[in-house]
């Protein structure tokens, strides 16, 4: 089951080189049930692998972005009785951070606990004004094992009231402490992200799959080694056939023609 699958939870449209996704459960929230889970995991992998699909925005259908696990899925629970609740989520965090491409998230709404996962595990934000955001887990006594990374997304002091108080913040805020890239009116969202996606997918595809993968290398080492991973990571851009194509194209003055290698 790929992309051109019928999914029960979510739809998908690939718009030439930009694969869309919306989260299709507008009557529970967009709340992620097994099924929609699973939907996503399998879509994200046939992202990864479909050569012509260079970036990835994810959405909301109706008024939220997701309001996290659907907790009036049983499986849910059946899961995570000897377990914590990243197993729950694990292929489809492994699915999302693997497609070794660009994803947007475009937060139409509210965006609770799994739902901020699911924002935290893309590259990149658009955000509504009136959207808010909240890791709530602390209310109904789960857990956020996934948060690790958020520390060196934002600042210290903000993960630490988010994840004490589990109260949601505004769209702003989550920009003021850098979870957010862009904060539109409402109606502007979409189109703001897919805009992103485009002008991603128009750049180099392997320059942008270095310098995607640098941000997250920098997380994990210091300067030095950093320096070092980087010069390696690189190495294949500076020798492919891409890297000359792009000058010639700008001397010739014409768009260029990327090949991915």
């Amino acid at each position: 089951m790929g992309m051109s699958a019928n999914h029960e939870t979510i739809l998908v449209e690939a718009r030439e080189q930009v694969l869309q996704v919306t989260l299709n459960r507008p009557e529970q929230m967009n709340a992620i049930n097994a099924k929609c889970r699973d939907e996503l995991t399998q879509v994200f992998n046939a992202f990864r692998d479909d050569n012509g699909l260079r970036a990835l925005v994810i959405t909301g259908a109706g008024r939220a972005f997701s309001a996290g696990a659907d907790l009036k899925d049983g499986s849910v629970d059946e899961d995570v009785i000897d377990s914590v609740e990243s197993r729950w989520w694990g292929d489809f965090r492994v699915a999302l951070a693997n497609t070794g491409k660009p994803t947007i998230a475009a937060v139409n709404g509210l965006a609770f606990a799994g739902g901020w996962l699911l924002i935290q595990m893309c590259d990149l934000c658009i955000a509504a004004e009136h959207a808010t955001f909240g890791i709530t887990e602390a209310r109904v006594g789960r857990g956020m094992p996934w948060a690790v990374p958020l520390v060196s997304m934002v600042q210290q002091r903000a993960v630490m009231e988010l994840l004490l108080t589990g109260e949601a913040i505004t769209a702003q805020r989550a920009h003021e402490i850098g979870f957010v890239n862009h904060v539109v009116p409402g109606p502007e969202v979409l189109p703001r992200a897919i805009a992103m996606a485009e002008k991603i997918a128009a750049n180099a595809p392997l320059t942008v799959r270095a310098a995607r993968e640098l941000v997250y290398l920098a997380t994990e080492m210091g300067r030095s080694a950093g320096l070092r991973a980087a010069d390696h990571l690189f190495e294949k851009v500076y020798l492919s056939e891409d890297a000359q194509e792009g000058p010639r194209a700008f001397r010739e003055k014409r768009k260029p023609d990327w090949k991915g290698r």
